[in-house]
């Protein structure tokens, strides 16, 4: 089976097209007004409605509250939820979707939280002290291949480009990888080429 590529951030129609086009799995829509890439439901539910229906729309959220989350999954059609807070498991497994809980990795010892979340996936993410998400700076691959023993899929997000997703994946073995400010022209906005580039490189390794 190849990787599980997800295009996270993703802030206009064009862009969700130009992701699916690629060959993208899914897309991240980040509901974060703290975010440079956050989207309003509004704007998400019309980059949702262009998308085809294969690839899956994942709802980014941090500490967000229930209502709003199932507002966010009712108006865009969401399929899935990835949760980038301090989210309990008990949080996260209430709703009727596919869940990912997200990591922020600074050292082996992050990795001990992991196995509370009974969840579809973790997704494990570069720490950056106060930052959420999405920072485009890469942690120990090898911490990730510790967590693919602790019985979850996992899904490597943090640094990744075009030019390192093949490495990441051969080293990793991942079930999925995870991009955004990778694949951009500036934050928010994504480059056609470097998405193609991105997910042939991901698939191919």
């Amino acid at each position: 089976m190849s990787t599980f590529v997800k295009i996270c951030g993703i802030t206009s129609p064009a862009d969700g097209v130009a992701a699916a086009n690629a060959g993208a799995d899914a897309i991240g829509l980040m509901f974060y007004e703290r975010s440079s890439r956050n989207v309003s439901v509004a704007a998400a539910a019309e980059i949702a409605r262009e998308l085809p229906p294969h690839v899956i729309k994942t709802g980014v959220f941090v500490d967000a509250p229930e209502d709003f989350v199932m507002r966010a999954v009712n108006e865009c059609g969401l399929n899935m939820l990835q949760f980038h807070g301090s989210e309990t498991p008990e949080y996260c497994r209430q709703f009727p979707l596919m869940i990912v809980k997200a990591f922020r990795v600074r050292d082996a010892e992050a990795l001990r939280g992991l196995v509370n979340y009974a969840t579809d996936a973790w997704l494990l993410d570069a720490y950056v002290e106060g930052v959420a998400g999405g920072t485009g700076s890469k942690f120990n691959w090898e911490l990730a291949v510790e967590a693919g023993t602790l019985g979850r899929p996992v899904i490597l997000a943090g640094g990744l480009t075009p030019e390192n997703v093949g490495d990441a994946v051969r080293l990793v073995r991942p079930f999925g990888v995870d991009v955004s400010s990778g694949v951009e022209i500036s934050p928010g906005k994504k480059a056609a080429a470097k998405l193609l580039a991105f997910v042939e490189a991901a698939k191919n390794a």
